[in-house]
């Protein structure tokens, strides 16, 4: 099985509404999908073309190669298709595999006794070829095999990723109430920010949209910052490849930027922690990070993009401490920011009405299972306004 020359299905998985985003970066890479869905982009390709994927990927979450598609109306059919798959040339017998699955079968009450039946087959298939077993277990940093199993339809996958590609691996310190990573990447591609212009993040938190905004504009991919693969244990892998695809993403990284972004908090912890995370991304050295109250944030004159990300506070209810700081968010906006473009990215429909601006877009996402939006307000000052949105003279 000659997978990392075979071509064969590829899904590259994303949470839900980063579809479109995930899809440009796909794109961009010389890769023309297949099928672009709610929670992925399918396309055709080897386990050789996964590691350049699983490297350059900033909003993905998982990069599945097919092994096998069979229909199986119940665990013992599971079972007995997937023992005849030629596992003792994917994984190796003296190593260690993981199982994960997305199922949906009558037979099946949990999700934990579909992964034992495909971890008894692999074992049984291995130890009746090679007469020793494989070590299995739940982490994920080997081989990892992937059922998808709806009704009676089942795939099986290597999971070339392993650990998630959500996380970019830089944040060894979350902070309070964390962006992932791949949502913040995906929020500010959503801006159509040029990444040669300033970036403006107040209320920073741990740093992430502003450090995202810094690899972005660095042209700086998250597998700088991890050597650890799924497609790194299946049997056949040359780590040649993978030192190639980590070297050109090395070369073409840029060390400085023309153009300041900015990363305030009024939270001395908040911006201890953000600074903390800049570094271990290697991009400290160019976010202007301050410790104040949002509203006294430095806003350079020209144009760019000001992001903020506020608590949410609880979609029932009202907050009165929370609407005044939306109603604050919106001054802010109006007065210190003319010719940029705002963007608030909240889950609470309701205090966002406090800003006070009309949105001309509003962006769907999600942050975990919270419905969530990405307002964006153009914030026009005298030389930027439409000609016929201007006083006419008398």
């Amino acid at each position: 099985m000659q997978v990392f020359h075979t071509e064969s299905k590829i899904i590259i998985t994303c949470n839900k509404r980063l579809s479109s985003y995930l899809q440009q970066e796909v794109e961009a890479l010389g890769y023309k999908p297949t099928r672009v869905f709610q929670t992925g982009v399918e396309l055709l390709g080897t386990i050789t073309d996964t590691i350049a994927l699983n490297l350059n990927l900033r909003c993905a979450s998982q990069i599945l190669y097919l092994i096998k598609s069979f229909k199986a109306a119940d665990p013992k059919e599971l079972y007995e298709e997937l023992v005849t798959i030629e596992w003792e040339k994917l994984i190796d017998f003296s190593g260690y595999f993981s199982v994960t699955s997305n199922v949906n079968n009558e037979h099946i009450l949990t999700p934990l006794f579909a992964n034992v039946k495909v971890k008894d087959a692999v074992v049984d298939r291995i130890k009746e070829v090679k007469g020793i077993r494989p070590n299995s277990g739940a982490e994920a940093n080997k081989t990892v095999v992937h059922l998808y199993w709806q009704d009676n339809e089942a795939d099986i996958f290597l999971d070339t990723s392993g650990e998630t590609l959500a996380k970019h691996s830089y944040r060894k310190i979350p902070g309070k109430a964390p962006m992932l990573e791949a949502l913040a990447t995906s929020t500010i591609m959503a801006t159509n920010w040029d990444r040669n212009s300033t970036f403006i993040n107040p209320m920073c938190g741990s740093g992430t949209l502003a450090i995202e905004a810094a690899l972005l504009a660095t042209d700086k991919h998250p597998g700088l910052f991890r050597m650890n693969y799924g497609f790194m244990h299946i049997m056949g892998y040359d780590e040649t490849v993978f030192f190639i695809e980590r070297r050109k993403l090395k070369d073409k990284a840029k060390k400085e930027i023309g153009f300041k972004i900015i990363a305030t908090d009024i939270s001395q912890d908040a911006v201890d922690i953000a600074q903390k995370n800049a570094k271990t991304a290697g991009v400290e050295h160019l976010i202007d990070f301050a410790v104040c109250d949002f509203e006294e944030t430095d806003v350079p004159e020209g144009a760019g993009v000001v992001m903020f990300n506020p608590e949410y506070g609880e979609r029932l209810g009202v907050h009165s401490k929370l609407e005044a700081t939306y109603k604050r968010v919106g001054d802010f906006l109006k007065k210190k920011c003319l010719g940029y473009r705002g963007y608030v990215f909240t889950g609470n429909p309701d205090l966002a009405k406090k800003i006070g601006l009309r949105p001309s877009r509003r962006i769907e996402f999600y942050n975990g299972k919270l419905d969530c939006r990405l307002f964006e307000y153009e914030l026009y000052d005298g030389s930027k306004r439409d000609p016929s949105e201007r006083p006419q003279p008398k």
